[in-house]
């Protein structure tokens, strides 16, 4: 078998992740080893490269991803049915402060973005409707599509209702989600305009929520509440969005240093080849944005389960050590809480891709932030305080977590997927494809190909190609999930409904 039908990602490692799928009866040399292929065994999958005892961890990229279930011997493919992960409950973490970040050098690159009132950047120029409540988004979709046939969306990107089912009839930490999450989409820098849209009767009260968006633009961002309206709502939202509209339609993009970009990093429909392509490529691009000064996101808190304290050892400060302890933790009682396992996270998809255990997952998943240190962690629904690397607490649904992304401030989400999705979120959400297959099946999911890099491309060659696509996209360039017209929020949900 040749070199190129495999991979050793670390020196580590106890296994090796074929290229391209392997036929029993197959054989390589490793190591000094001989080793024959004992089952067919899928690119993207993993094959044993040591004997391992029943109880034995079992190392990828450097780190044990779980423990043999019987003994097995080299060769053999190592899957779901016969590694089991090593997670359990909350841990105690000590503070092991690592700094492995490489000197990346400025550059004078800029891109073109809307420069708000605040000084925040939008790489979008676009009408929002905000529901405070569920109950009206269906006056908000009305009023969304009666302003684009009327405009023709001269001089503006789009225009967007980003209806919910909240608002009203939740307690608590639910209700403050949701109000902290709409105030972040009210105040994004990619909406040029807002109109917020009541009912009046709801929890989520206009005057009250209105208070919570602090010192707004009130040229940009009107109140509407419907009950309120003696006559017909539709006509009086018209005539405050065609307001909205003269005063956006106007605005012009301007050059903008790098550190102005706001980037999330997210995955989902991983496979086996995400942790050897696309999420290092996202990640490669994570330290040049932070070396220019800019920002990076990562969240899914239960897929760093498994990677944690290699996050916790690259915080800047004691202080930031413990905030990421807390964020870890919090989540793993959030599972328990709800009488949930912490390690059973990889969905069908992965499985089938070649992730075994979520710390396969994790250890993949956290190649997306690079090496830069922790310059900050952020709750749920909090916005951006800090430049630099910042860690979000979110759960890994895919929608949930971009929602929270862009929530944050983030312009732009970089989404990397080993089996493809169309979604995105209210922001554009580039997909980035870890296998070739993939996104020469899709191509009206992917917005990038990161396969090359197991084709003789290296990353060397392929990073200024990506950096140069997610510039364009900041630029006005739409990304696909734009251009198919997929945009939605959600909102996380944890307690009860009245």
């Amino acid at each position: 078998m040749e070199q190129s039908s495999f991979i050793k990602i670390n020196n580590l490692d106890t296994v090796v992740v074929c290229l391209r799928a392997i036929a029993k009866g197959e054989s390589f040399s490793i190591d000094g080893k001989n080793i024959e292929v004992k089952q067919d065994t899928p690119a993207g999958h993993k094959i044993l490269i040591d004997d391992a005892k029943k109880g034995q961890d079992i190392i990828k990229y450097g780190y044990p991803i779980g423990h043999a279930m019987v003994d097995l011997k080299s060769g053999e493919w190592v899957n779901e049915n016969n590694i089991k992960t090593n997670l359990a409950g909350t841990l105690n973490y000590e503070y092991n402060p690592v700094d492995d970040s490489l000197y990346i050098p400025k550059d004078n690159r800029t891109f073109n973005g809307y420069v708000r009132k605040n000084g925040e950047v939008g790489v979008r120029n676009e009408v929002w409707i905000v529901p405070t409540v569920g109950c009206v988004n269906g006056i908000a979709e009305r009023l969304a599509s009666r302003l684009e046939k009327e405009t023709s969306l001269e001089g503006i990107d789009a225009v967007h209702a980003w209806h919910h089912n909240y608002g009203c009839s939740q307690l608590s930490g639910d209700h403050e989600n949701t109000r902290k999450v709409l105030r972040d989409i009210v105040l994004h820098p990619n909406a040029g305009a807002v109109l917020i849209l009541s009912l009046g009767c709801e929890n989520n009260q206009p005057e009250q929520f209105e208070q919570l968006l602090g010192d707004y633009d009130h040229d940009r961002i009107k109140f509407l509440i419907t009950q309120k309206v003696v006559g017909d709502e539709v006509e009086e939202g018209m005539k405050i969005l065609r307001e909205l509209y003269a005063i956006a339609r106007k605005d012009k993009r301007t050059e903008c240093p790098l550190s102005k970009l706001r980037i999330g990093l997210k995955c989902g429909g991983s496979d086996g080849f995400s942790g050897i392509t696309a999420n290092p490529l996202v990640g490669e691009f994570s330290d040049y944005l932070v070396a220019q000064g800019g920002t990076t996101i990562l969240t899914e808190v239960p897929e760093m389960f498994g990677a944690e304290t290699i996050l916790m050892n690259r915080c800047k400060t004691p202080e930031l050590f413990q905030q990421t302890v807390s964020l870890i933790n919090n989540f793993k009682e959030y599972f328990l809480s709800h009488g949930e396992p912490v390690g059973e996270n990889p969905s069908p998809g992965n499985k089938a891709g070649g992730i075994s255990t979520l710390e396969d997952k994790a250890l993949g998943c956290t190649q997306k932030c690079g090496r830069a240190l922790v310059s900050g962690v952020l709750e749920y629904g909090d916005r951006l305080q800090t430049n630099g690397l910042n860690l979000l607490s979110a759960p890994g649904n895919d929608l949930v977590a971009a929602t929270a992304l862009a929530s944050a401030g983030c312009q732009i989400v970089l989404f990397t997927t080993g089996r493809g999705t169309p979604f995105g979120t209210f922001i554009p959400t580039m997909k980035i494809s870890t296998n070739s297959t993939l996104a020469k099946n899709k191509p009206n999911w992917i917005d990038f190909n990161a396969g090359e890099l197991v084709e003789g491309t290296s990353m060397q060659d392929l990073l200024p190609r990506f950096i140069d696509k997610i510039l364009a996209v900041a630029n006005g360039e739409k990304a696909r999930n734009e251009e198919n017209g997929y945009s939605e929020i959600s909102i996380f949900k944890n307690g009860v409904t009245l």
